[in-house]
């Protein structure tokens, strides 16, 4: 029987080898199966599930940093989170409740009404946030360079797409003014002949692109197994790091399916292939390995080595990507994970199996690090608030991240007492909401 592992290595046994019937047993159907069952896999799932409150901490948040004072009445924190958010009445209080390590719910001292805003180490957290998108600007130019050369030939994308997208990608906010017109040398907006209102944001001078810009995350994963192994490394040209979820059965043809997948040649997704003919069978097997090596390396290029299949999809037509997305992705779960975790089976999530190790990013970023605080805040119990906004209010407490107490402001720790003594006071309100 073949030996598999991470690679995809497949030594085929001697007996095979110096028999009539090898010819037969390897002449059989050995395509990959165009549909296979999804088989779960509990800890891309377990993420999720965290992911999900993460979601929801963010667009909560989104609306108070909105209104005036970053604090408003909770009633009308419920309403708009109605309007925006889609959620069903009062789940935003129960919410803000749940988590008071993230949100401060007070009594207001004139009106006499719950106001919710966040607390100092939810704004420590943003802070930190912010501040490792801005200092990884230059690798956002990068990234944006490398996603624009890979929707060849036209090598440009919807504004408005990546506008969507930019969270995935590590850009900032306003990454139309500091990313895309701030390096005219780099990128052009450009409208549409169809619709001016839309805008492309397309590569300048791509012709001769750097050599450093057209090579795939997956091929240096390539050069480290070749410098590991040496010429042990040769049947790894052309593959892929393969990682079944738990309790995924692989059968003997599917083995051999694999093994012939691997080796299988590809045009790399940076090459402009439409000058090719495409129209032959082994044609449309490279096309389809270019595919994945498309996928694999629009993920390598997030920050979190993930996105939802619906983002996925808005880069389709200009990607070349098969119109089924799922399915085709459902072909390599060796490769790449859906988890329909987060939104009640509504929303698809595609993570890079390769780039995790025990639910963490094996090469984590500055940019993950700073959200990841944020979930560690909604997974702490609410038992320990008290006592944390008690040592708060007696001047000892720290948000947890260097920095002071201010809300947004300086950072030496300093209150301003007339903003404190019109938001409400951080002692003696927790009691009636944490237990």
């Amino acid at each position: 029987m073949p030996s598999f592992s991470h690679w995809g290595r497949f030594q085929i046994h001697p007996f095979f080898q110096s028999t009539a019937s090898a010819a037969r047993w390897m002449s059989q159907s050995t395509t990959l199966p165009r549909k296979l069952q999804r088989v779960r896999d509990h800890a891309f799932d377990d993420l999720m599930e965290v992911q999900k409150k993460v979601r929801r901490a963010l667009g909560l948040q989104d609306l108070i940093l909105s209104h005036p004072g970053a604090a408003l009445p909770v009633s009308r924190l419920d309403a708009l989170a109605r309007r925006h958010l889609g959620l069903p009445p009062n789940d935003a209080g129960s919410f803000l409740l749940r988590h008071p390590h993230v949100f401060h719910v007070f009594d207001h001292p004139v009106q006499r009404v719950l106001w919710a805003r966040l607390t100092p180490r939810a704004a420590a957290q943003l802070r930190l946030e912010s501040a490792a998108v801005s200092a990884a600007l230059p690798a956002a130019v990068l990234r944006l360079r490398k996603l624009l050369l890979l929707a060849t030939p036209a090598c440009r994308l919807r504004l408005e797409h990546l506008r969507l997208a930019r969270r995935d990608l590590g850009f900032p906010d306003d990454f139309e003014q500091s990313v895309v017109l701030a390096h005219p040398s780099f990128f052009r907006l450009v409208s549409s002949s169809d619709d001016p209102r839309s805008k492309f944001v397309e590569a300048v001078e791509v012709s001769d692109p750097p050599a450093d810009l057209t090579v795939c995350a997956i091929e240096r994963a390539r050069e480290r197994e070749y410098r590991a192994r040496g010429a042990d490394a040769e049947d790894a040209r052309f593959a892929f790091l393969i990682n079944f979820p738990p309790g995924f059965k692989i059968g003997k043809y599917y083995r051999i399916a694999v093994w012939k997948w691997q080796r299988l040649p590809y045009w790399s997704p940076y090459e402009d292939v439409s000058g090719y003919d495409l129209r032959s069978l082994e044609a449309q097997r490279r096309m389809e390995k270019r595919a994945v090596a498309m996928i694999h390396e629009l993920l390598s290029l997030t920050v979190e080595k993930r996105m939802t299949l619906e983002r996925i999809a808005q880069f389709r037509q200009a990607m070349g990507l098969p119109k089924k997305l799922k399915e085709f992705l459902l072909q390599h779960q060796g490769i790449f994970y859906i988890s329909t975790r987060g939104n009640q089976g509504k929303l698809h999530t595609i993570f890079l199996r390769e780039a995790y190790r025990k639910r963490e990013l094996a090469e984590p970023n500055e940019i993950y690090l700073a959200r990841k605080n944020l979930a560690e805040l909604l997974l702490l119990s609410p038992k320990k608030a008290n006592f944390d906004r008690m040592l708060t209010s007696l001047g000892r407490g720290g948000n947890g991240f260097g920095v002071g107490r201010k809300f947004f402001g300086d950072q030496d720790g300093r209150e301003n007492e007339d903003e404190g003594s019109s938001s409400g006071s951080d002692s003696g309100v927790e009691s009636q909401f944490v237990e």
